[in-house]
């Protein structure tokens, strides 16, 4: 393998599935320099019929898309045409979230003219995505970039270029201008590069929360670029009297081991009120031990596949049997079916005698069970972390959702329903090491234009009053 080339492997086989060279970010950035006022000089019209355009080929490719998504990243196959589907959806979302958020205003004035307020694009856009949704989550940043007349290089993960290539060619055959929105290929070195590059307008990052603080501090002495981060969460699930055990269980599976575990959202930290714990963790057991996990395409369909490679699911094992060794109880043990494939069996672990709980995101299929006496209690263990991204109640009254939701500091807060599985229709981010208070999906317009202030009059008319002589 050369230096500056960069392979794709299929998660659930390990066979090569792409390969190509590490593009050059000096060369690409100039490009979108170049191409971007012609873009956004173009009417708004014309860049929603392109956006709606890529919609239509995302849509004829939608099985191969598909089967490629499951390919690289290991999903399901039901699972990979959802996040195809969100990729079609998104488009009408965030023409109706540019409406709606950046839309122009004008207040007039006989006397003082008329006051306006428009939406202006930043220019140059870097976009670095995520392997665990490498479709949705960048498309989520680039459909809004485009729209609102800004020129989009992608960088997607290195563990799935192959998909970030497919995207990119859906709007290309749609007729948005290769230069206009344009794949680079690389590693970290790229994405440092790129980051750094004094044309790039603005930086918008899902990802960890490592890589997300590295690229806060390496632009925190240039304010002129925005910056928007979606990184992770330890996020939790705090399970109240309910007399819907198995319907409680079935959102605590869904909200842990969904996408082998790999979303941000995903439930890590299950706090339990000890009068329910034993018969909530009886039935969250038995419903993890139905779970089928295997390769994507297999019969019958599984509801999870493996992890994205074998050195995540070597430092998951690695987690749990840390867990285990400082005080923490298996429940369900996590295994590993062959040592040379990135497949690990979803594992629950009570971590409630852990003095020194670890307050990282553990991405994978790890679920940690904390018991606790009071509502008081799991609400104070719910916000000990650092990370702020999503929580969940189970149970309870309307009386104590409505407390949850006044404390707990998380920027999703739901009820009865998981903690992922978030809608494009609302705002997505968090708080803490979480994000940086751009939330994404319906709020992405909020970061993809900036709104400008203007007085205006058809001709120069004023006059002076005070602190001059008589001419």
């Amino acid at each position: 393998m050369a230096a500056n080339e960069i392979i794709s492997y299929e998660a659930a086989t390990g066979k090569e599935l792409w390969r190509g060279a590490a593009g050059d970010v000096g060369e690409t950035v100039d490009l979108a320099r170049r191409a971007w006022p012609e873009w956004a000089a173009r009417p708004l019209a014309t860049r929603i019929e392109l956006v709606r355009r890529f919609a239509n080929e995302v849509r004829k490719t939608s099985d191969a898309f598909a089967e490629l998504i499951s390919r690289e990243t290991g999903k399901p196959l039901w699972e990979s045409r959802t996040e195809v589907e969100a990729v079609i959806a998104k488009v009408e979302i965030s023409i109706t979230s540019y409406a709606e958020r950046t839309g122009q205003k004008k207040l007039d004035s006989a006397l003082g003219g008329s006051a306006a307020v428009r939406h202006k694009p930043h220019g140059v856009m870097a976009v670095l995505g995520p392997y665990n949704f490498p479709a949705h989550l960048p498309n989520g940043h680039i459909v809004p970039a485009l729209i609102a007349g800004n020129a989009v290089i992608f960088k997607p993960s290195e563990k799935t270029p192959a998909v970030g290539e497919f995207l990119l060619g859906c709007f290309h055959r749609a007729g948005v201008p290769a230069a206009v929105v344009q794949l680079l290929i690389g590693g970290p070195q790229e994405g440092k590069d790129l980051v750094a590059h004094r044309d790039i307008d603005g930086v918008l990052f899902t990802g960890s929360a490592q890589a997300g603080i590295a690229i806060n501090k390496k632009l925190a002495s240039n304010p002129g670029k925005i910056v928007a981060l979606e990184m992770g969460g330890n996020n939790a699930i705090l399970v109240l009297d309910t007399p819907k055990i198995q319907d409680a269980a079935v959102t605590i599976v869904q909200s842990a081991f969904t996408t082998a575990g790999q979303r941000c959202t995903a439930a890590r930290r299950l706090i339990v009120k000890a009068s329910m714990y034993d018969a909530i963790i009886d039935e969250v057991k038995r419903l993890a031990d139905r779970i089928i996990f295997d390769e994507p395409f297999a019969d019958p369909a599984p509801f999870m596949g493996p992890v994205i490679d074998n050195l995540a699911a070597d430092q998951l094992t690695e987690s749990f049997l840390y867990l285990l060794s400082n005080g923490g109880r298996a429940i369900k043990h996590m295994k590993r079916p062959d040592d040379d494939l990135p497949f690990v069996s979803p594992a629950i672990i009570d971590t409630t005698r852990l003095e020194d709980r670890p307050d990282v995101e553990l991405f994978g299929p790890l679920l940690q069970v904390i018991k606790v006496d009071s509502f008081d209690e799991g609400i104070a263990e719910a916000n000990n972390t650092r990370f702020g991204l999503s929580a969940s109640l189970i149970g309870g009254t309307p009386q104590d959702y409505n407390r949850f939701w006044a404390s707990i500091r998380a920027g999703i807060v739901n009820w009865n329903r998981p903690t992922n599985g978030a809608s494009s229709k609302q705002p997505f981010g968090g708080i803490g090491l979480s994000g940086n208070h751009r939330p994404a999906a319906f709020y992405a317009a909020d970061y993809c234009a900036y709104p400008v202030a203007s007085t205006e009059m058809d001709q120069p008319r004023a006059s002076v009053g005070v602190g001059f002589r008589d001419g």
